[in-house]
């Protein structure tokens, strides 16, 4: 699971101010599709001495992280948003608008 782990902090750390991705895209990054909850893992694990981008990992929908993960919902919010990204009336990301087109990324 540490190297697993390692591999999503390496993505994370490349995900540019001002754009997003999801837990999923990640994982089909990695060549494991099926693993976005363990990439959820991953993000709540990360060290925080490697100062990555967590805030720009959302889920598909558009959804900030729940509680637990960055004290609270709006921490998040708040940090996207000092970064230029927009929510809509019910909160989520357009994360079309705001979408990471990473390096080698087929889609």
């Amino acid at each position: 699971m540490e190297g697993f782990f390692d591999k999503v902090y390496d993505i994370v750390a490349q995900i540019p101010k001002g754009t997003v991705t999801t837990y999923g895209q990640i994982a089909l990054l990695l060549g494991e599709p099926r693993s976005a909850r363990v990439v959820g893992w991953a993000m709540k694990a990360a060290p925080e001495e490697l100062k990555l981008p967590c805030h720009r990992v959302v889920a598909k929908t558009g959804k900030v992280a729940p509680w637990g993960v960055f004290e609270s919902p709006e921490i998040q919010m708040e940090m996207l948003i000092s970064e230029g990204i927009t929510f809509n009336k019910d909160g989520l990301i357009n994360v079309e608008k705001h979408f990471w087109k990473a390096p080698g990324d087929r889609l």
